[in-house]
């Protein structure tokens, strides 16, 4: 009597959490709409500040990091975004590029490097001294 309860009760548990796995598989947006868009930061740091400055690379001077975009172009408006830098007195400059779904994406004006546009250029970057 007891073996039969335990095997009952084992096969609704088993199928509670196949039922459950299977709605959470069908509750979850799915992410292959979306594209691939990879951001790749190389940092120039002004003298002796190399460990702060790529501190955001994980101690590197150049990573690649995922950016979540629908598309090409959201893709490019993360890298332009990507060149702000706060840290004056850390980062002389950046350079990015991007990819999106694995092939190499352009500014607006056709450069690879996006922060060869990015407006606040001259008063983010080589300001070392300050």
């Amino acid at each position: 009597m007891k073996s039969n309860y335990l095997i009952r009760t084992s096969a609704v548990l088993v199928l509670m959490a196949t039922v459950g796995t299977a709605a959470a598989l069908i509750a979850t947006p799915r992410t292959a709409a979306a594209g691939d868009c990879a951001v790749e930061y190389i940092r120039t740091a002004c003298p002796g500040k190399e460990a702060e400055s790529y501190s955001k690379c994980n101690g590197t001077q150049t990573c690649v990091l995922p950016e979540a975009t629908d598309t090409a172009a959201a893709c490019q408006a993360a890298a332009v975004n990507a060149c702000a830098n706060d840290r004056l007195t850390i980062t002389k400059s950046k350079v990015v590029h991007a990819k999106f779904d694995g092939k190499p994406i352009m500014s607006a004006s056709g450069k690879d490097d996006f922060c060869a546009d990015y407006a606040k250029r001259a008063a983010e970057f080589d300001q070392c001294t300050k």
